[in-house]
């Protein structure tokens, strides 16, 4: 969740949305993000809406503290539950995220979850994740999310090489994350997935496949795999600027994520969105699915942002003005806005197609048709879903992913 927000119209002090977004609501799919905000330490390159104690001490008091978090975020859940209204609508996924939603204790993650689950009811066969820091979880701390209705984890490993860490300024040693798998496997975790970063400064292709051998040796269903975006703003963007640090071009990219695709697909893991892979269609995100066809979800927590039938929203930023609000009565949304049909057109290109099912070409507009079949004849979409009337990225299509999906939204 990046830390800047966009402008917005004001959102009323009871959250209240347009009859317009609640039209049809009990028929979409309802997944809900619980953003924990608090970090032990920041990461280098995080551009994310967290704050360490230090940063927090005298800025928000007792309303700003881990202790009562889960009680705070709490009170947004009812929240939710008044504004979305009465129609029957069990939450299909959940994902806690952050932050470092670990440094709470388990039970509290656990009692956010049973909020949604007495406000709204959950799914018989519901998605509830939660990021994890290697660091910050043991045997029993799993098992108590497991009890509690946690179905399925995901450990931010970045590297398995030391100095690549040490760039990032990560905390954790290498060969704690796949330590975790199996101790998340032990306590019933079936879903297990490991982040890992490419292109960190420093960094070689024989470290990156290094990265990739010791993730799968340690047996997850899913890995999603991002090339490190340095983030103005950033300690490792003051680093590179300083001269410190190189900074890894877009070749380097490339070559890294075709290196990932190799390597993962030769260990029977499948593409199903240009950043993740998975061992089956059963073990893809149902929750970042949920994000990129354009579902309903509520976000949780300072900062975060949330989509209802049309309508966007996000929350104030920081931890104690995000309490206060609550504490207050109050909505703690800072802006909103409502999608025109030409805007929800737009997001459905951006975001399906980097799906391994693609997009309608049915959505391109005259001038992205005619860059659609550009790129067919450049090799960037599959020629038979083509003819079947989708646009779906090749191989080298993914690799220019962000040139092509410019392109068909005219």
């Amino acid at each position: 969740m990046p830390s800047a927000l966009p402008d917005g119209e004001p959102v009323p002090a009871d959250g209240a949305l347009p009859a317009s977004a609640l039209a049809g609501a009990a028929e979409r799919p309802l997944g809900f993000y619980l953003h924990v905000p608090y970090c032990a330490t920041r990461c280098g390159y995080c551009d994310f809406n967290t704050y360490t104690a230090t940063e927090l001490r005298g800025t928000g008091g007792v309303l700003a503290s881990r202790d009562n978090y889960a009680e705070t975020l709490t009170d947004e859940i009812r929240l939710a539950r008044k504004v979305l209204g009465d129609d029957p609508r069990e939450v299909r996924t959940v994902f806690v995220g952050g932050g470092t939603p670990t440094l709470l204790a388990a039970g509290d993650l656990v009692r956010m979850l049973h909020a949604i689950r007495d406000e709204f009811g959950l799914a018989p066969d519901a998605e509830i994740t939660t990021e994890a820091n290697p660091e910050s979880v043991d045997p029993a701390y799993l098992a108590t999310l497991r009890e509690g209705g946690f179905n399925r984890i995901s450990f931010g490993m970045q590297s398995a090489k030391q100095h690549v860490l040490k760039i990032l300024d990560r905390t954790h040693t290498p060969g704690r994350p796949e330590a975790c798998v199996a101790e998340a496997r032990a306590a019933g975790f079936d879903h297990v997935n490991l982040d890992l970063i490419y292109g960190t400064p420093g960094e070689s292709d024989d470290d990156w496949r290094a990265s990739l051998d010791a993730a799968l040796g340690a047996g997850p269903d899913h890995v999603s795999a991002y090339a490190l975006i340095v983030e103005e703003g950033t300690q490792l963007a003051r680093r590179i600027r300083r001269g410190e640090v190189p900074m890894t071009d877009d070749d380097v990219h490339a070559d890294r994520y075709l290196i990932a695709e190799e390597t993962l697909s030769a260990a029977g893991f499948d593409w199903y969105e240009v950043s993740n892979w998975a061992t089956s269609d059963a073990r893809r995100c149902l929750h970042n699915e949920l994000y990129w066809r354009g579902a309903d979800w509520w976000g949780a927590g300072p900062g975060a942002h949330s989509h209802v039938g049309g309508v966007r929203w996000w929350n104030v930023k920081h931890p104690g003005a995000y309490a206060g609000a609550l504490a207050a009565g109050r909505s703690p949304g800072a802006g909103r806005e409502v999608l025109t049909e030409e805007d929800r057109r737009v997001e459905r290109v951006l975001l399906e197609l980097r799906l391994r099912e693609g997009v309608p070409l049915s959505l391109l507009r005259e001038a992205g048709l005619a860059a659609s079949r550009r790129a067919l004849s450049e090799g960037l979409l599959q020629a038979g879903p083509y003819e079947d009337g989708r646009a779906v990225l090749t191989l080298r299509g993914r690799l220019l992913a962000d040139a092509v999906v410019r392109d068909l939204v005219d």
